[in-house]
């Protein structure tokens, strides 16, 4: 039996017990359905050999090869993640097209009793509903852009008015990236993985309230912002934060600790930026990092490369204002304020 839905919200708001990729490792890796578990009916070295069995030797060895596999493999799924399941359990299962791998797992898994069903289409198919949304289908509800320089907590603003009640999207969260050349978090999703996350949260918004985003570019670290939330980030209106040089030298030296506690890799970052800046306050740069100088390397980062990107952006933006919060200390007390000042802006009529 297979489920096609016509769009995310009726895939997301299935009634299935679990949902099951049965795609190999990699392929899950790079991207899956939200909140799906990844039992491999083929390892990604089985899927390679019999793959390579189907081009080089026959059609025929290859199906019996793979069909041993995949009993083998389902066999252990049953045994072990699946074991405790009892006769009414109801799970989705898809593969890369809906195809044999699906299937064949769903044939055994129905055999047992269980209600199973398969996602037509496969993983493409979910695919097709991202990238519809993402893509095709205008943003859903209305964007206020959280804006402000370099060094004026907007993230650490951003998660406050969270607290206070805003609704509000993550945009450097979702993609593991603070969207700074200082911001790597670690790995960042891949761009497929980075969509459906965005995607499902898009999908959990009340269109009838403004959602906050942080100001960004078109890009936050290697990650694409998507055609309907950057067409409708470029329309939004603003709220500005404000602070003093020396207040969001302070902040950054703060927020960005974990790249002070690692000269090496405040080192690299430095250097990458010689293209841009010129050997020689690339050399200063370097210095004040090595002098142990933070707070003055971070305040002349901003008025030299970060500033000056800003404010010719700036003079691009279009958009209207909703308003402008001033900043003093920006310490964990006066972030909180800030955001319930923003939560308060965005639902003033």
């Amino acid at each position: 039996m297979t489920f096609a839905p016509h769009d995310l919200a009726e895939l997301t708001g299935a009634p299935f017990d679990t949902v099951i990729d049965v795609r190999a490792p990699s392929e899950f890796a790079e991207d899956h359905v939200p909140g799906a578990i990844n039992l491999p009916v083929l390892s990604d070295e089985e899927r390679a050999r019999v793959g390579t069995i189907y081009v080089q030797e026959s059609a025929f060895l290859a199906r019996k090869i793979g069909a041993a596999l995949v009993a083998r493999n389902a066999a252990q799924h049953i045994e072990g993640p699946l074991s405790d399941h009892d006769g009414g359990w109801q799970p989705l299962v898809y593969c890369w097209r809906g195809g044999q791998r699906s299937n064949s797992f769903a044939s055994i898994l129905s055999q047992i009793g269980w209600r199973v069903q398969v996602l037509d289409g496969g993983y493409q198919s979910y695919r097709r509903l991202v990238k519809d949304k993402l893509y095709d289908t205008p943003f859903p509800t209305n964007v206020v852009l959280l804006d402000g320089y370099t060094g004026t907590a907007k993230t650490a603003i951003l998660w406050a008015a969270a607290r206070a009640g805003a609704q509000v999207l993550d945009l450097e969260g979702l993609a593991n990236h603070r969207g700074s050349l200082f911001g790597s978090m670690g790995d960042q999703p891949a761009q497929k993985g980075f969509e459906s996350a965005l995607a499902e949260r898009i999908g959990a918004l009340d269109p009838a309230r403004p959602v906050l985003v942080e100001a960004e570019s078109s890009k936050v670290g290697e990650r694409v912002v998507p055609p309907s939330l950057w067409a409708a980030m470029r329309a939004a209106r603003r709220i500005t934060v404000e602070a003093e040089p020396d207040v969001r030298a302070a902040y950054l030296t703060r927020a960005y600790a974990d790249i002070v506690a690692d000269p090496d890799r405040l080192d690299a970052v430095l250097v990458s930026l010689t293209r841009l800046q010129g050997h020689d306050r690339i050399q200063a740069w370097r210095g004040l990092a090595r002098e142990g100088r933070v707070q003055d390397l971070a305040a002349d980062l901003m008025r030299q490369h970060y500033d000056p990107r800003y404010a010719k952006q700036r003079d691009r933006d279009e958009t209207g204002r909703v308003g402008t919060i001033r900043a003093e200390r920006l310490d964990d007390a006066e972030i909180e304020a800030l955001g319930a000042r923003v939560a308060g802006m965005l639902s003033a009529p």
